[in-house]
């Protein structure tokens, strides 16, 4: 992605769903109200991972995994998709939005994994600064691991809840303390939580299918043909 010219910088920036009756009137709303698409009537899905390097065996499984994905809301009106990623020492970038899977997969391949720390609040921060421009319907956020202060992060997701914007929250690994953290960026921004089996690429697959098919259709279109990674998903959002 380094030597792509149209990759920008992303600026710098210093549980369970909540039962309440105002999440639950929320949540009715969302699910009676269409889903707010670009100008070219397809959903926009922000798609953010975690590119240290003990995510790089992941990343090129997710890279196989982005055809299923757009092909899944092909009848919906299709999806954009934006790709953002931090590694190494302080790099976090973004591509462009684009709406076919050769040029997301085209983009993603040219990554390599690098050593480093995680930058969650920079992709949150990120994903604030898109949909204020244009609506962003989601984020799927893939990570193993949370080396920042939670408070930071709860307080960019609750930003994040504020706009609308769901993030979809996927975990490799079991370290409890993560997800920990990960429930709570899921919950703060009404979105869900799931863990996925690094060797069981059908898992993520699904799961990943089901939030394109939430951008690009809403709560309708995940309960009607979201399939397994739906159902699981829809266990949080309602």
């Amino acid at each position: 992605m380094s030597g792509d010219r149209d990759d920008k910088k992303v600026p710098t920036q210093s549980g369970t769903s909540s039962g309440s009756s105002e999440v639950a009137d929320f949540l009715a709303k969302v699910a009676a109200t269409p889903v707010v698409t670009s100008a070219s009537g397809r959903g926009r899905l922000l798609f953010a991972m975690d590119a240290t390097a003990s995510r790089e065996p992941t990343w090129d499984r997710a890279c196989h995994l982005q055809a299923e994905m757009f092909h899944a809301t092909d009848d919906l009106g299709g999806l954009e998709v934006q790709l953002v990623f931090y590694r190494g020492y302080g790099e976090c970038k973004s591509t462009p939005w684009v709406s076919s899977s050769e040029e997301l997969v085209r983009r993603m391949v040219k990554v390599r994994c690098l050593g480093g720390r995680t930058q969650i609040g920079k992709v949150l921060t990120h994903a604030r600064r898109e949909t204020a421009k244009k609506k962003v319907a989601a984020m799927v956020y893939v990570g193993d691991a949370l080396e920042e202060p939670i408070d930071d992060l709860a307080a960019k997701a609750g930003e994040l809840g504020l706009l609308g914007v769901r993030v979809f929250v996927f975990q490799e690994g079991r370290d409890p303390t993560v997800e920990r953290g990960f429930r709570e960026i899921a919950r703060l921004t009404n979105g869900a939580y799931a863990r996925f089996d690094s060797n069981a690429a059908g898992q993520l697959r699904d799961l990943l299918k089901a939030v394109a098919v939430y951008a690009a259709g809403g709560l309708k279109a995940l309960a009607d043909r979201g399939g397994a990674g739906g159902k699981l998903l829809l266990e949080q959002l309602r």
